[in-house]
């Protein structure tokens, strides 16, 4: 049975581009645009045109070049919003709106300072109006995750009814555990009517580290669009990692579920996102970080040598790193410092291997890591002699 498609909701240009430090030009932008549909995301949140006027053109001109990909416009539950977000998108092929309105009581009593019907009145507003414009149209429940699970499958219905295509439910703080948020997709699942109809879709940041966890438990629950960004750039402490729920979903093939993208361009496109947005990648983040295919302790090393799944559940091919990585220190064993130097075009007998390893010992003790030029130089004073 082939496996089911979770749609890739990407918004790296426009909730990663939110972060202090990161913003993009419209050069930059239309580049990364290009990269992601390369990629092979389903959609492309281009901005939020009604922010300002670069923030508009760039919708457009991303909106006019982008070939297969839905382009998405965000917009908040107000007219103008709305209406300046359809003129950003008219050139598109595939057009979406992104409206939506908080439902937490913290949202409606301290940032809205209105009532349940009230912002209930204006959720059905906007998707009415939205749809005037455009026949795709997404709605957010703004800190759906700190919302009673009643009140939003209530809003989510009436959504719904409004003409609402797909229904987004973001943990905009990062509260959620990952058993909570995807009992909630679970129960909107089970309890609005007219759910058949549309698409859930998970939008989950990462203030507890749970992003990645949770937009795994939503979609096992019965969400069909994971919303995430490149390297898991956002606000505060990020959004889910695209390369994250993409690989754990290809890794984990019991689960019946995958995504149209090309993870061979994974690297690629993280070391591009990060270089135009100067976000620096840690690195052992997961799947893209420089270390996520290196070793260094001489017992891992010794058994990614002789065999890479036992201690890699990730060909590095597979996301367009070209090899793992054994990094020489001083914790790594013989196995490890004789796959680097025949890699370097030594082969030596085992009693020169083990001349070799002493006096790489007492480099690596003087260095945190002991490299292709340290070798070379070793095997010159040390007189050491390759084998026959």
């Amino acid at each position: 049975m082939s496996a089911q498609k979770i749609q890739i909701f990407d918004t790296t240009l426009r909730d990663g581009e939110q972060v202090p430090g990161c913003k993009l030009n419209m050069d930059e932008k239309l580049v990364i645009a290009r990269q992601l549909e390369l990629l092979g995301v389903d959609v492309i949140e281009a901005g939020f045109p009604v922010s300002s006027p670069g923030d508009f053109e760039a919708v457009k001109a991303i909106a006019s070049q982008t070939k297969e990909a839905t382009v998405c416009g965000l917009s908040r539950a107000v007219e103008e919003d709305i209406r300046v977000a359809a003129d950003a998108l008219m050139g598109a092929r595939r057009p979406r709106i992104h409206t939506g309105i908080g439902t937490s009581d913290s949202h409606i009593n301290f940032k809205l300072r209105s009532t349940q019907d009230k912002v209930l009145e204006r959720a059905i507003a906007a998707v009415t109006l939205a749809k005037s414009f455009v026949e795709d149209v997404e709605f957010y429940a703004e800190d759906a995750g700190r919302t009673e699970n009643e009140f939003l499958a209530k809003v989510c219905e009436a959504a719904v009814k409004a003409g609402a295509t797909v229904l987004n439910i973001p943990d905009t703080t990062g509260y959620c555990l990952p058993e909570e948020y995807g009992a909630k997709i679970k129960y909107l699942y089970e309890n609005v009517k007219g759910i058949d109809r549309v698409r859930l879709s998970t939008h989950c940041h990462n203030d507890l580290g749970l992003a990645t966890a949770n937009s795994i438990a939503g979609v096992v629950n019965g969400a069909r669009q994971i919303e995430c960004t490149i390297n898991g750039v956002g606000e505060r402490a990020g959004n889910t990692a695209l390369e994250e729920v993409v690989m754990i979903l290809r890794q984990h093939p019991y689960l019946n579920l995958d995504t149209n993208v090309n993870t061979k361009l994974l690297a690629e496109t993280s070391s591009m996102v990060s270089h135009m947005m100067r976000m620096p990648v840690q690195p052992n983040k997961a799947i893209v970080g420089s270390n996520a295919f290196s070793h260094s302790s001489g017992i891992h090393q010794d058994g990614v040598i002789k065999h890479r799944e036992t201690y890699e559940i990730i060909d590095p091919r597979d996301v367009g790193v070209s090899d793992s990585s054994i990094v020489l220190t001083a914790r790594s064993g013989r196995a490890a410092l004789a796959y680097r130097l025949q890699k370097i075009g030594y082969n030596f007998d085992k009693s020169t291997l083990d001349r070799a390893y002493a006096s790489f010992l007492q480099v690596a003790d003087r260095t945190k890591e002991v490299v292709d030029t340290d070798l070379h130089t070793l095997v010159e004073q040390e007189n050491l002699v390759a084998a026959s």
